[in-house]
């Protein structure tokens, strides 16, 4: 790319070198994401005990869920822009960030307003336990009041993800993470406000990030080849919507649907007590922990699919693919020995209730399942996302969110009896569904038409 660029090409120089760089700070923004939500728990959890988890486990879990949309189409959005900058057709992506932000924003605004209303019912049909039911309201409300913060960071991430840029989102939500600490210990343990001052700290930091980093892209748009004003924001674009929905729409559905199961398995397990709740919401802070690098390296290989795709350079491709695989099995090897030498040391930071932790030792082997599980899926998504082709994606939503992980949850948890640790078994062997996908779908080609 041209001197003076913040661009990146990723159809010439070393493909695991390229990767690393380019994964890493996504890593380590989802890590920092990561430990601020944590910081929600562990703060929340030593001050409220397991009603406290509960809450802000069920809460969170919730608010994710809501996210779908926002991240499915900044997803497409990502890979749509690094198809045109490997195309060498600059003059589109303005106008399509414009197109995206607006449709996103109104979605963000629709979203938010409909569950606010229908808040308690949807707290209801999750089963929360009667005794964390407050505190999960409380918590619930505010982080669906600030859903827009949650969307408009999710835009302007993906637009610099696209153009190659990892290393600013990385610096923004690193900044993001240190302020929501210092709110969560001052709303909750120094102001006493519960739950509610956690999400109020989530949202506060959200909301900083994404001002800075859409001040921060407006500033340097000339060093991102961008043309942006407010009117090519506010404007959508008939034929650009139309590229954005054809792929962000079974890019979201899939997202929907993993989550929407995941609500599924989560209500069922908080049936059987307040405890296993407590340590589901630890289960999915692991799970959460092992996925962010999967995803960064998902993310960082789409993008850099995405423009060899563009570019037609497909040898590149596969190169892409099998540098994903080493780095994130390597890692699930070493978090795999982790949490098999040091269950309790690992639970302890989140709680030292000995219910919750025997609850933990058992699930040690499935959470071994479901490191791997999120290893071998990254390269497949890789290439499915950067490919573009919405039908392998609508594919897989289908297997992966809804007829597997429900399906199988069903099975272990209710047919076979084996209770919480079924549905928790169930929900790790589907995550190996997107690897079977993706093998046959690039051994049928269908990923070399962009």
């Amino acid at each position: 790319m041209e001197r003076g660029s913040n661009i990146k090409d990723f159809t010439e120089g070393n493909v695991t070198g390229q990767l690393l760089r380019f994964a890493t700070p996504l890593f380590l923004s989802s890590m920092l994401q990561i430990v601020y939500n944590m910081a929600d728990m562990i703060i929340v959890g030593q001050k409220l005990g397991k009603v406290g988890l509960s809450a802000v486990s069920i809460g969170g879990d919730l608010t994710y869920f809501l996210t779908f949309i926002a991240m499915g189409f900044s997803n497409a959005g990502q890979v749509i822009i690094s198809q045109y900058l490997g195309a060498g057709d600059r003059k589109k992506i303005s106008p399509f960030i414009g197109t995206m932000f607006s449709f996103l924003m109104l979605c963000a605004a629709c979203v938010s307003a409909v569950c606010l209303v229908l808040r308690s019912h949807i707290l209801s049909w999750m089963h929360t336990p009667p005794e964390a039911f407050s505190e999960a309201l409380a918590y619930s409300t505010i982080c669906m009041a600030g859903l827009v913060f949650i969307y408009g960071y999710n835009i302007v991430s993906a637009v610099l993800r696209g153009m190659g840029d990892s290393m600013r989102p990385f610096i923004f939500i690193s900044a993001a993470s240190v302020m929501n600490i210092a709110l969560d210990l001052l709303f909750v343990m120094g102001l006493g406000l519960g739950s509610a001052g956690a999400a109020a700290a989530t949202v506060l930091s959200q909301c900083a990030s994404f001002a800075a980093c859409a001040f921060y892209i407006a500033r340097n748009r000339d060093r991102y080849s961008l043309d942006l004003t407010a009117r090519t924001l506010l404007r959508i674009e008939p034929e650009l919507l139309s590229r954005l929905i054809k792929l962000g729409f079974p890019m979201a559905i899939k997202q929907a649907s993993v989550l929407l199961s995941k609500l599924f398995v989560n209500s069922w397990i908080n049936s059987y007590g307040v405890a296993v709740s407590a340590f589901a919401g630890i289960a999915n802070k692991m799970s959460s922990s092992t996925n962010v690098l999967s995803n960064a390296f998902n993310t960082a290989g789409a993008s850099m699919v995405g423009q060899n795709i563009g570019a037609r350079r497909y040898e590149r491709v596969k190169q892409v693919m099998l540098a994903v695989f080493r780095c994130t099995v390597s890692a699930a090897a070493v978090i795999s020995v982790l949490i098999v030498l040091f269950p309790d040391q690992i639970y302890g930071f989140f709680t030292v209730d000995p219910q919750v932790l025997a609850i933990g030792r058992r699930y040690v082997p499935i959470a071994v399942l479901m490191f791997f599980g999120s290893a071998a899926r990254s390269g497949m998504n890789a290439l499915v996302n950067g490919s573009g082709n919405y039908k392998a994606n609508f594919i897989m939503a289908v297997l992966d969110g809804i007829v597997m992980r429900i399906g199988l949850t069903l099975l272990f948890g209710l047919a076979l009896g084996m209770r919480h640790y079924g549905f928790w078994l169930g929900d790790a062997l589907a995550g190996y569904t997107p690897f079977v996908i993706g093998l046959i779908f690039y051994f049928s080609g269908a990923w070399r038409k962009r």
